[in-house]
């Protein structure tokens, strides 16, 4: 599809439901057991892999993109606001981004290696080491895209330091920045990774429980980012307990084979 009928495309698409119930059903395959790894009568097993080397010199570069933003999903949108040295403001969007730990509240973002300049945000956080994290809901989305236009530095594209409507923020402070110097190419800007640590939660009133521990999905309503432009959303959950050692081997054979034959 060619992104420049976009909107001729969308038009014929049915309406986006904002309100659509967010369904529970059983987990895959409930009576499953030990041993039995991927029921599915080997379909899963039919088809072979194709190895590709990332580095191979007739690859172009944005192969690996597009493989890696189709393959590793849906992914979480981090949507960072920033400030200069000076006082500018700036927002944008990004899906190299994640959790990497609770404690200390942790999280990692990624950026790129893209034609001409860094990014405004990856500036910003080199230069104060602070930043906000705004999770993004559904009914976010447009304005969130259009964060992500290639505004001129300094230019920003969002008024407020902590989204407001967002419902949950993270303040953060830059713990550590990576940055990849041995794979810079001629005309492309530096990639790195930036460590941030949190220094203070928002949560949205109404949101989450009573002592604030667990936000309710119905209300976040979160987007991930796809492959190529698209997003997707949560529309159906299943759940499955974690299981334990000793209280699974009573129930298995297999399992009681392998405790019986573990050393003393």
């Amino acid at each position: 599809m060619r992104y420049r009928q976009f909107a001729e495309t969308e038009a014929t698409r049915p309406d986006f439901d904002k309100d659509k119930p967010i369904e529970i059903t059983k987990s895959p395959y409930p009576n499953w057991k030990y041993g039995e790894g991927v029921p599915d009568n080997e379909v899963s097993l039919a088809q072979k892999h194709h190895e590709i080397n990332p580095y191979a010199p007739d690859r172009p570069t944005i192969n690996n993109y597009r493989l890696l933003l189709s393959g590793i999903a849906p992914r979480p949108i981090g949507f960072l606001s920033s400030v200069n040295s000076e006082g500018q403001k700036n927002l944008s969007p990004f899906s190299y981004f994640q959790v990497i730990d609770h404690d200390p509240p942790m999280f990692i973002v990624g950026f790129l290696s893209r034609p001409g300049r860094v990014k405004d945000t990856y500036r910003n956080l080199k230069e104060t080491r602070e930043c906000v994290i705004n999770t993004v809901s559904g009914n976010m989305i447009k304005a969130v895209n259009a964060t992500s236009i290639d505004a001129p530095y300094g230019v920003s594209e969002w008024e407020p330091s902590r989204v407001e409507e967002s419902v949950f923020n993270i303040e953060g402070k830059v713990i550590d920045i990576k940055e990849f110097t041995d794979h810079q190419q001629p005309g492309m800007s530096l990639a790195a990774t930036v460590l941030i640590k949190a220094t203070r939660f928002w949560v949205k009133e109404g949101t989450a429980d009573a002592d604030y521990s667990h936000i309710d999905l119905n209300k976040l309503r979160p987007i991930g980012q796809l492959g190529g432009v698209s997003y997707g959303r949560i529309v159906s959950t299943f759940e499955r307990p974690r299981s334990k050692w000793d209280d699974e081997v009573p129930k298995s054979e297999l399992l009681a084979k392998l405790d019986a034959g573990k050393p003393e």
